[in-house]
């Protein structure tokens, strides 16, 4: 078994050599099945290569592939399914859709959601939206509002930036088309997958013109939660500042 899962080691060249040394054969394989999803060679819904072929592509055992695997299930980037293999995580996908979506029924009902988009436009990024995107201020962001409701009340208003260069061709027209996940839609038409996610809380008043949109009284206590979502690599690709409504709802998040 060689140390150094020779197959893909020229396109791992970017990565430092000495930390590569250091890091566990797993870690290493990890790395690499990162690296591929970057790069689409398996796209979303898709199922990837066995554990035996993988673990033959790189020269590893079995056993190594198969814990590089299990720490990307865990994170959510990919699903196993019983007696059919492992797949790609997508937003399509009833687990994967709502993992960045906190907010829990005080009954612990499933509730109907919808969602509207009430503005979608093209605009020069703000300081601090660029500098979370890691763009240029005054480069092009896609800016767009959208309401979402849980058996029709309005619950959360979202002011959401993405990077205009990325994300080409988004319109209010094709929003207002689409049916599925939002998170889905980046993945089918842009080819962007978020994998993970940032988060920051805190209290605010609602203003009268966010109180009006979300059918309360003007100074009802809002939760306001600040996300900046990334795609392989750590490049983020999303802010999102959303306001909920926790009349009904609480935030819950696990620590481990």
């Amino acid at each position: 078994m060689s140390n150094n899962p020779s197959p893909d080691r020229a396109s791992d060249s970017d990565r430092s050599a000495s930390s590569a040394a250091f890091s566990p054969l797993y870690q290493q394989i990890k790395s690499l099945l990162l690296q591929s999803l970057d790069r689409g060679e398996w796209k979303p819904g898709e199922a990837i290569p066995s554990e035996l072929e993988l673990a033959a592509r790189f020269q590893v055992s079995q056993g190594t592939v198969r814990k590089a695997i299990d720490e990307l299930a865990a994170e959510n980037l990919l699903l196993r399914r019983q007696g059919k293999g492992t797949f790609v995580a997508t937003h399509h996908e009833a687990k994967v859709r709502f993992r960045f979506l906190r907010l829990t029924p005080d009954d612990g009902k499933s509730s109907i959601s919808s969602s509207k988009v009430l503005e979608c436009r093209r605009v020069k990024a703000p300081a601090d939206i660029a500098a979370l995107l890691e763009l240029r201020t005054g480069d092009t962001v896609v800016n767009m509002r959208r309401l979402l409701s849980f058996d029709q009340t309005p619950t959360i208003l979202d002011d959401i930036w993405l990077p205009g260069a990325v994300f080409k061709g988004l319109t209010a027209e094709s929003l207002a088309r689409y049916r599925g996940p939002l998170y889905g839609l980046f993945e089918s038409e842009f080819g962007v997958s978020m994998v993970r996610a940032d988060e920051k809380i805190r209290a605010v008043s609602a203003t009268p013109d966010q109180a009006d949109t979300l059918q309360i009284a003007s100074g009802s206590p809002l939760l306001q939660v600040e996300r900046v979502s990334y795609t392989y690599g750590d490049r983020p690709m999303e802010v999102r500042r959303g306001l909920y409504v926790t009349e009904r709802f609480f935030y819950k998040n696990s620590l481990n």
